[in-house]
């Protein structure tokens, strides 16, 4: 088994990174762990507090539990994993019954923020983008899949995404082994992480 892990700031290309990787493997041979699928339940609080989390504070996450799975996978045995819906900021009681494959792709802005999940990695990935070209794209998304405004996205990205990305994600940077700037884009980095990974898949098959 192979376990790669893909970080990155908000917007810079991570989603496109791990699809041309996925995309180079058979369908079989590759489990996609996406970290926001494991933000901390808070259906216990009222929607407008759950609103107001902060989704890129590394306290929202539920470390336990996703390096319990992916030790899971590790040794070969399935996991549930969980499902989270942004629009009423809950743990889904629906899970995805996820199968140990070949290759592991734990993508999410703090994938390499935490020691004891970096460590279960054989190779870690960060993605690198312009701030603005982020900012752009976390626009586009967020008014498309999460029902948000110009202005709400331009005044979350102010309050709460541009300082976490300088405290916690851009940190980082540091202990990937491969930086890919200008994101998914940057075709001739992403056709050598592409091979590096095929080949490095065949010998720990």
């Amino acid at each position: 088994m192979y376990i790669i892990g893909i970080a990155g700031g908000t917007g810079s290309g991570k989603t496109t990174v791990t699809r041309k990787i996925i995309e180079s493997l058979p369908p079989d041979e590759v489990t996609l762990i996406p970290q926001d699928s494991y933000y901390i339940d808070a259906s216990d609080r009222p929607l407008e507090e759950r609103r107001k989390i902060n989704f890129d504070h590394p306290f929202s996450f539920d470390w336990d539990l996703l390096i319990r799975h992916v030790k899971e996978l590790k040794a070969g045995k399935a996991i549930d994993q969980p499902t989270y819906s942004y629009l009423e900021c809950i743990r889904l009681k629906e899970t995805l019954h996820i199968e140990p494959r070949k290759v592991i792709l734990i993508e999410g802005i703090l994938a390499l923020f935490n020691k004891e999940l970096r460590d279960l990695m054989d190779l870690k990935v960060f993605v690198d983008a312009d701030s603005d070209e982020r900012l752009i794209r976390v626009i586009e998304r967020d008014i498309i899949e999460r029902g948000r405004t110009v202005q709400m996205v331009v005044d979350r990205y102010r309050a709460v995404l541009k300082p976490m990305h300088l405290e916690f994600i851009e940190p980082t940077k540091q202990y990937a082994d491969l930086i890919i700037p200008q994101g998914g884009e940057n075709e001739k980095a992403v056709e050598i992480m592409q091979t590096y990974i095929l080949h490095h898949k065949s010998l720990a098959q």
